[in-house]
């Protein structure tokens, strides 16, 4: 190969490896983010949770009230 074509070769290389630089930094940050948004839907699924049996529980002294007020059916 010419000394012009070396040179042209080499700077190709030299882009490739700056963009493959910035990928792979791009991509380590798209991981951190993502187990932020984990753990945020982790934290999301327990609280709801705990309001789904919070509810449950209301529900059952709703009954029981309506039940001796004569309110619902036994």
């Amino acid at each position: 190969m010419s000394p012009a074509t070396e040179d042209l070769v080499l700077e190709h290389l030299r882009a490739m490896r700056g963009t493959l630089d910035r990928v792979q930094q791009d991509v380590s940050d798209i991981k951190s983010r993502l187990g932020i948004v984990e753990t945020q839907i982790g934290v999301l699924t327990a609280q709801y949770a705990v309001i789904s049996n919070r509810l449950d529980r209301m529900d059952e002294r709703v009954l029981r009230i309506e039940k001796r007020l004569e309110l619902a059916e036994a």
